[in-house]
């Protein structure tokens, strides 16, 4: 006769996936509902986006917001619930998506997000995660060697770009401390003249750069950028002057952190020259190759040349890898330096396990509870091979060329980047009378394209004025698809001047 723990166990059977019949029927059955809600779905869905107004995305949202004590239908909820949200996202499939640097995710890694999911592995310790600890350190070992480090090098799977460079500012400050201070800053805390420390970049490098120095309590005010030559490269010349009046003043410069595929130009500071001013300064040298990154796998690999000389870089593959959000590595090309974030907790990873071989992932890397990304990796690598996806990036940065060749050959369209480097091109739009406001056209059309959902591009500042810009990482986008919406980009301007637009500028 079954005890009263056991009926009430006997009732959670099919909420979670393990061995029993019932469990498996209920996963796949739910799987398969979830198959069918996106097949409906994308069938459907010609437009990127479906033009819904703000307001009535928030009030759909809401009224399907109600949790009740009952457990309904998993097949109910998706259809009243999730549906609306499905609807209402940006579809980053579709061909004519080409805002941000938000890529269209391989059927591999949607597939390895299930995989992961189901899994889920804890990546801090090996007792959490004894097969895929394996995976992920056989993963990084491919990248330090694709990324052209020697055998000392190491590295961690992070959640992006921001995290990557975060690390790589925490390493490179601690690193200074202790060799020039004498201080652990990791138990002492920063030293009494920490206030003379400076980082350099570029003036267009990613906002992270910042954020980690304002994290790290040396303050935004420690970042020192650094001007950009006419292709919106980080300026060796200036940079040295920079170092040099830095030394005058007694400051010290400690970390330049690169930027190889800038968020809006891509573009490709030049690693070689950089790697010798700060070999001659003795400064870390990081890279943020979140975009560029993905060159590693393409015939533009040259373009990357000098990654190799790197402290520390940082890879995404939520962009040109075409995973799906998250999946970030930071690599460091001596592992010695991971000590300045190890931390040992008796319960987790003891030293008493790093003194029997045993591999505790939490020991080099800022998170503790940590997904097993490097699977969805493993999968798509596997699977497809790396000339295919190499393949894939030169196809983006070929109808980037010839998109940038197409604005030139249109009279009201000023590329800022007739050659891009990387396959983002940066436009204004600007009416062949030369009458108007110029900055609050260009932002309207940005806001009018999405809100009718057939096309969406982003838009940034160039020189204090409003520029429109298309980052084609889809494979798929063809240079039939960006005329088409070069074409929308012209109606819509005609319509904005003639009709005074109809758009909220709120």
């Amino acid at each position: 006769m079954r005890t009263e723990s056991r009926k009430q166990t006997d009732l959670f059977e099919s909420f979670f996936l393990h061995q029993e019949e019932e469990s498996l029927q209920a996963f796949q059955s739910q799987v398969e509902a979830v198959m069918q809600t996106f097949t409906e779905t994308f069938k459907q869905a010609d437009h990127p986006f479906s033009g819904v107004q703000p307001e009535e995305i928030r009030r759909q949202i809401e009224a399907v917001m109600d949790i009740t004590e009952e457990a309904r239908p998993f097949q109910d909820v998706l259809k009243e619930a999730v549906q609306p949200v499905i609807r209402d996202s940006l579809h980053v499939s579709h061909e004519k998506s080409m805002a941000h640097l938000h890529c269209p995710p391989l059927l591999t890694g949607i597939a390895g997000e299930l995989l992961i999911g189901a899994l889920n592995q804890s990546m801090d310790s090996w007792d959490q995660s004894p097969a895929a600890t394996y995976v992920e350190e056989a993963m990084i070992r491919y990248w330090t060697s694709r990324a052209g480090y020697g055998n000392q090098a190491d590295g961690v799977f992070t959640s992006g770009g921001t995290q990557s460079n975060y690390m790589g500012l925490l390493l490179a400050r601690d690193a200074f401390c202790q060799k020039n201070w004498n201080q652990n800053v990791q138990k002492q805390g920063l030293p009494e003249g920490f206030t003379k420390l400076r980082v350099l970049c570029s003036e267009e490098a990613h906002f992270s750069v910042k954020k980690a120095a304002a994290q790290l309590g040396l303050g935004e005010d420690t970042v020192v950028s650094v001007p950009v030559d006419e292709e919106h490269r980080m300026d060796c010349s200036a940079l040295r002057l920079i170092i040099m009046e830095m030394e005058e003043q007694e400051l010290l410069p400690f970390a330049v952190f690169a930027t190889s595929g800038t968020t809006d130009f891509g573009s490709l500071d030049p690693l070689e020259e950089l790697a010798d001013i700060c070999r001659e300064n003795d400064i870390w040298f990081h890279v943020d190759a979140a975009y560029g990154g993905g060159l590693l796998l393409s015939s533009h690999r040259h373009k990357l040349a000098g990654l190799e000389q790197a402290d520390s870089m940082t890879l995404d593959f939520h962009k040109w890898l075409y995973q799906p959000i998250s999946s970030g590595v930071f690599l460091l090309k001596d592992s010695d330096h991971f000590k300045w974030i190890a931390h040992h907790a008796d319960y987790l990873n003891p030293e008493q396990d790093e003194q029997e071989g045993v591999l505790n992932l939490v020991n080099k890397s800022v998170q503790t509870t940590r997904r097993f990304d490097a699977l969805k990796i493993f999968l798509t690598l596997k699977t497809l091979g790396t000339d295919l996806i190499g393949s894939m990036i030169d196809q983006t940065i070929e109808t980037a060329r010839l998109a940038a060749q197409e604005m030139t050959r249109r009279s009201a369209f000023y590329p800022a980047n007739p050659e891009p480097q990387l396959s983002a091109v940066v436009f204004q739009y600007r009416p062949d009378d030369g009458d108007g406001d110029v900055d609050r056209l260009n932002r309207r059309l940005q806001q009018a394209l999405f809100q009718d959902g057939r096309a969406v591009v982003a838009k940034t500042k160039v020189h204090g004025e409003t520029h429109l810009k298309l980052t084609i990482l889809n494979p798929r986008t063809s240079i039939d698809d960006v005329k088409d919406v070069l074409d929308r980009v012209e109606q819509t301007a005609v319509h904005q001047r003639t009709e005074g637009g109809s758009l909220d500028e709120s």
